[in-house]
């Protein structure tokens, strides 16, 4: 039996990770003004933060069609795949996964689940790598969803940013628009609640900011399965690595960068950390 699984470049999983994985990785689109790019396939992580540092327009962003997704479908099923697992960010900020989930039932030979991770960038990375670890063990495409559904609850994810700005242009701000008008001279740590974004709290200073952030790991210390820390173009993610020794062993493999659809919302300066509780 041969599941494969199908992720989406939001999932920020990095390209190492996901070929030894086989992980197949559906890009979003990411436009400054009236260029449009495939993010991950024409414009590169690097290659966006440097564009965003110079561009007079705030990019925007845009799902795969439901095509992109049948096109990806076939090409496994034909290639023997004997089931699909598909797990995407939250449908509460894209159209992402509705777009998958129209593909798949135009797509025959084997069974096709798509899967809603409520999450965002590592939050559904994570859950990709390890829906790919059990197809690697011999699982069935149920019996993937099913522990998914299991692990969902236990994923979190945080986030300090330097401005909502971006995440207000681009109309996913959630409930973080109660922060707005009373952020200046703050720091928003924001997270994801039931899909979509959720103030967490407020600092005067950004150091204060990353120490709020090394506080709500802390909360789980000795209860956390797997971890991940997202730098977004940040300066300062190597004291945030410092702020988190003595609570959890970060390795350089558990240091992800932000890619263009998050970092398209997120903007420059983004520290996020994403674990999943053991409990």
């Amino acid at each position: 039996m041969t599941v494969r699984i199908v992720t989406d470049t939001a999932a920020d999983l990095p390209v190492s990770v996901a070929a030894s994985h086989g992980i197949e990785v559906v890009p979003l689109t990411v436009r400054f003004g009236d260029d449009s790019y495939l993010s991950g396939v024409e414009l590169s992580t690097d290659e966006f933060w440097q564009k965003l540092a110079t561009s007079h327009v705030a990019p925007a962003t845009a799902a795969p069609s439901a095509g992109d997704f049948q096109k990806t479908y076939e090409a496994l099923v034909e290639g023997g795949a004997t089931g699909i697992v598909s797990v995407h960010l939250s449908s509460k900020l894209s159209a992402t996964y509705q777009s998958a989930s129209v593909a798949a039932k135009e797509v025959g030979g084997a069974p096709i689940e798509v899967f809603d991770s409520l999450g965002v960038s590592a939050s559904t990375g994570l859950l990709a790598l390890h829906a790919a670890e059990q197809a690697q063990s011999g699982a069935s495409a149920g019996d993937i969803v099913a522990e998914l559904e299991s692990i969902r609850p236990r994923v979190h994810l945080y986030g300090v940013i330097d401005t909502l700005e971006y995440l207000r242009l681009g109309g996913r701000i959630g409930g973080a628009q109660a922060l707005l008008g009373t952020m200046l001279k703050m720091k928003p740590v924001i997270g994801l609640r039931d899909g979509v974004v959720d103030p967490v709290g407020r600092v005067r200073t950004r150091a204060k900011a990353l120490d709020h952030l090394a506080g709500l790991v802390r909360e789980h210390q000795g209860n956390i399965d797997r971890l991940v820390v997202l730098n977004g173009a940040a300066p300062d993610v190597d004291a945030f690595l410092t702020l988190l020794e003595g609570i959890v062993k970060v390795g350089p493999e558990d240091v992800w960068t932000l890619g263009p659809i998050v970092g398209a919302h997120g903007g420059p300066g983004v520290i996020g950390v994403v674990f999943i509780a053991s409990s």
